[in-house]
């Protein structure tokens, strides 16, 4: 068993080194590409990101060392090319856009800081909470806590960018959705865990389809309402549809039920119509997301609203992109201007990665999303497998929003691509994200390794006995 645990940490140890080694790479390449030398504090950052990465695989080795080897080498390369497009992107404004004011100071150097914190926080979790479980302890507390966050832009926030997403204090800034992201699976898990049985009962049948009963559609009007007020005060579509979203799927796993699914879509169409009629910010993104070359009109000929020519910009680069990208720092997604160093940084991994590249990265979040539902499915408990599940669903949500958006599969959302993109809220939220992900995954792999007369049994079988009134017992229990 011993041996076992030490092959996977040994396995994590390798390709955290082979991520470190892609990104110090990176660095070169940019550093000879825009300054034909390596960059002078290429050692530094090596050494800085490696130790990083190290004390962060050295704490998963002490306090998780069942957990799944792949989780964080993914969540340090992905990091590591995030820090290479920044400071890629910085040199760019620098030379093109000098007097911009919208684009100083550089943000590389913010972005490495919260790295630093987003770690330490990792570090922290995996040595105080010991066991998953310990989060079922107080989940309508955390789940007041995160309404009044995610509630609290719209009446102290400033609107940024057409949205208020961020509360401002001096020269720091948060924004609180992306902690409530964290907080809202965990009270979904714990609430949908206690109440699934009576979630599962269906009730009217509507073209077949079983539709849930009337009583027990409060919660999710509930996060529906909640998800209106974020769209409708906020402007922040992005939050909106990963809140209900995630929600939803949530339901779905907990009870195998088409109805919820059924019903959430239905929700989410009456909203997205309604704010829709409404926002005139949510107009104008639709209008640039249905004819994106309109923005390069004359005034008089454009749409009424707002026109953002950042979806044609985001085209034109993956188009210059081709296969196999022009190279690192020979791109012009610095054109997309302030969004190129956060939102649409896709667009930079598009034109100088090619299409080549941005398979890649996206295979790389598929694989966390992945690892996360893999340790949702081995995990024994109930509580586990939803929050594992729910992380990974908040996660593809969020990649899925925003490269829709960039890509013009959907309207932009604003939201930042984890562990790309600038922003220190996001990289330290969607660090936490990763750390629990490797808790479960910890207990999962120990739920595995156990003997088989101490195993807790994973795969439910079918219930045995007569069926209750209005709850069909003819299929195995999702959980």
């Amino acid at each position: 068993m011993r041996a076992w645990t030490a092959h996977r940490r040994n396995v994590e140890l390798a390709l955290v080194i082979f991520a470190i080694a892609i990104v110090t790479g990176g660095h070169a390449i940019v550093g000879l590409t825009l300054e034909e030398r390596l960059p002078t504090g290429l050692p530094a950052h090596a050494l800085g990101l490696g130790a990083l990465a190290l004390a962060a695989h050295l704490v998963v080795r002490r306090f998780a060392r069942y957990a799944d080897p792949l989780l964080l080498p993914i969540t340090v390369l992905l990091t590591g090319l995030g820090l290479v497009l920044l400071d890629r992107l910085d040199h760019a404004y620098a030379t093109h856009l000098a007097h911009d004011p919208g684009l100083s100071p550089p943000v590389a150097p913010d972005q490495v800081r919260w790295t630093v914190i987003g770690v330490a926080l990792l570090i922290a979790t995996l040595v105080v909470l010991r066991h998953h479980r310990t989060l079922q302890r107080y989940p309508y507390l955390g789940m007041a806590v995160a309404m009044a966050l995610l509630i609290a832009p719209a009446f102290f926030g400033e609107d940024t960018y057409g949205a208020k997403r961020w509360i401002t204090v001096g020269s720091f800034s948060v924004q609180p959705g992306e902690f409530v992201k964290v907080m809202i699976v965990i009270f979904f898990a714990s609430y949908l865990m206690a109440n699934r049985d009576a979630l599962a009962l269906v009730g009217r049948r509507v073209l077949g389809v079983a539709l849930p009963r009337g009583r027990n559609v409060g919660p999710i009007l509930l996060v529906w309402a909640v998800s209106l007020v974020v769209l409708f005060y906020e402007r922040d579509l992005g939050t909106s549809l990963i809140f209900f979203g995630v929600f939803v799927a949530m339901l779905y796993i907990a009870t195998a039920r088409i109805g919820w699914l059924v019903f959430g879509a239905l929700l989410a169409v009456v909203g997205t119509v309604t704010v829709a009629a409404t926002q005139e910010h949510v107009q104008g993104r639709v209008r640039a997301w249905l004819d994106p070359m309109a923005a390069f009109l004359p005034p008089d000929q454009q749409p009424a609203g707002i026109v953002s020519d950042q979806p044609a910009q985001a085209l034109f680069s993956f188009g210059a992109g081709e296969l196999t990208g022009t190279g690192l720092g020979q791109g012009h997604s610095w054109l997309v201007r302030f969004a190129g160093r956060s939102d649409f940084i896709l667009t930079t991994v598009g034109e100088e990665l090619g299409l080549a590249g941005m398979t890649l990265v996206l295979m790389l979040y598929a694989l966390l999303v992945q690892r996360g539902i893999r340790a949702a499915l081995v995990t024994p408990d109930p509580f586990g497998k939803l929050l594992a599940a729910g992380l990974s669903t908040v996660l593809a949500l969020q990649v899925f929003v925003i490269t829709g958006g960039v890509t013009g599969l959907i309207p932009f959302t604003g939201k930042a691509l984890p562990f790309l993109a600038q922003g220190g809220s996001a990289t330290v939220a969607n660090w936490l994200l990763v750390a629990l992900l490797i808790r479960v995954s910890d207990r999962a792999g120990r739920a595995a390794t156990e003997p088989e007369g101490n195993a807790t049994i994973i795969t439910p079988a079918v219930t045995d006995g007569p069926p209750v009134r209005g709850h069909r017992r003819d299929r195995p229990d999702p959980l």
